[in-house]
């Protein structure tokens, strides 16, 4: 669009009306606008794969975006709240293609409430996490509150898969399926591993049974996997999702060949296999402000308790997983030079796991494993949602959710820029606790 085309903007009809006011008014100051804010002056990388817009106007009606685009193509309505950012950077807000809301409170299971969700999904948020898709453990709580998700927001958005399935004959595996579509889950979870040998693998019979009911259902199904061979068989039986690292042995051509062919993306999780072996010794981002501001001391005292420390050290499942972590990040890099696509996803959740946190933990080491800035921010923002087939979320278009972060410097000169949050934004709605308010 040039500069001599007209200014565009889309307002919803009681915008339309106070507009109509101000035609009748003459030269009178125009009306507010309620629900409708100019969000001026950022640079706005939008999660579509297109260039960064600097001096961006971004107009938001009611929760959505209703125009976005540089300032000579995009008009400020009369009457809307102007928020100037000058200065700033603006990115869609991360979506976490494979997160836990779950039942984890500090180190303690059991608390599976809907106020723990609700604490949960501002956690995420006020780190720049504004999607989750909670794969696993998932309750009607979680359902309902994803049901709820309107232009109020001000916290993460959550999308389910139910129960996980990881053993059984194919009838048990249909009744966990049945379980969680009564829910309704967005989408299904399998665990095929054997947790290094601690467990025994769920059988080929139930894992195409669950490939089938999924299908029938229209349910992508997420599958955990960990060796190589695993997972070239989920991609045959119809995963839709590969939710973990392969990290037994480097990925080869057939396993490329696959994921491309099924057009499946791939989840590396690499904090996860970090948070297995991380605690046998004091964490250095023990020491960081960014975590320390949203951490429980009791919870980092327990951490730190030298018995616990110690059984960490000695735990031959967590020196196991520190031994295929090299693996694991080769992988990640191999996966993206193939031109798979890659979801950002932690694993988050589970006690040990830090919500929000980690997920900037997450993309400093996808940065070590040689990924761009823009490949981290992509597989987090756009390729997440379309991963997952979330609509509404992931790129700052007209009539999707204004979800974004505002960050004092930009991620895509340096990914640990994301830590420079001004504040996080879900619906039009500036996170509480995240910055400006």
């Amino acid at each position: 669009m040039t500069s001599s085309q007209p200014k565009r903007f889309l307002l919803a009809p009681l915008a339309i009306g106070a507009l109509i006011g101000v035609a009748a008014c003459g030269s009178e100051p125009p009306p507010p606008l309620p629900g409708v804010t100019a969000f001026t002056g950022a640079t706005v990388w939008d999660g579509t794969g297109s260039a960064a817009v600097e001096n961006a106007v971004m107009v938001v009606d009611h929760g959505r975006i209703a125009a976005v685009g540089p300032v000579d193509e995009v008009e400020v309505p009369p009457g809307a709240a102007v928020e100037d950012l000058a200065g700033k950077t603006v990115v869609p807000g991360f979506i976490n293609a494979h997160a836990h809301a779950s039942d984890v409170m500090g180190l303690e299971t059991g608390h599976y409430t809907r106020e723990n969700l609700i604490r949960q999904l501002g956690l995420y948020a006020r780190y720049g996490v504004t999607s989750v898709a909670s794969l696993g453990g998932d309750g009607p709580e979680a359902a309902q509150l994803r049901d709820e998700q309107d232009d109020s927001l001000d916290r993460a958005r959550i999308w389910i898969a139910g129960e996980v399935i990881s053993s059984g004959t194919p009838e048990e595996a249909a009744e966990s399926v049945a379980r969680s579509l009564a829910l309704p889950a967005d989408f299904l979870k399998m665990r095929v591993d054997t947790n290094l040998g601690a467990n025994e693998r769920v059988s080929s019979e139930t894992i195409e049974k669950v490939m089938e009911l999924g299908r029938e259902a229209g349910k992508m199904v997420t599958t955990h996997i960990f060796y190589l061979d695993d997972a070239k068989e989920v991609l045959r039986l119809g995963s839709g999702l590969i939710a973990h690292s392969v990290r037994d042995q480097p990925v080869d051509e057939e396993f490329l060949e696959l994921m491309k062919e099924k057009d499946v993306c791939y989840v590396p999780t690499l904090v996860r296999e970090i948070s297995t072996y991380v605690y046998a010794e004091v964490p250095e981002f023990f020491d960081d402000p960014f975590f320390l501001k949203d951490a429980d001391p009791a919870v980092l005292e327990q951490l730190q308790d030298p018995e616990r420390m110690e059984r960490v050290a000695n735990s031959s499942s967590a020196q196991g997983y520190r031994e295929h972590y090299p693996i694991a990040m080769a992988n990640a890099k191999a996966v993206a030079d193939a031109g798979v696509t890659i979801a950002f996803g932690t694993d988050t959740g589970p006690a040990g796991r830090f919500q929000g946190y980690f997920e900037h933990i997450e993309a400093g080491e996808m940065a070590e494993a040689g990924l761009t800035a823009e490949q981290i921010l992509m597989s987090a923002t756009g390729d997440a949602a379309a991963c997952l087939a979330l609509e509404g979320v992931g790129t700052l278009a007209a009539g999707n959710w204004a979800d974004f972060i505002v960050l004092n410097e930009s991620p895509l000169e340096d990914i640990a820029n994301l830590r420079s949050i001004d504040r996080v934004v879900v619906a039009g709605n500036t996170v509480p606790g995240s910055g400006a308010e």
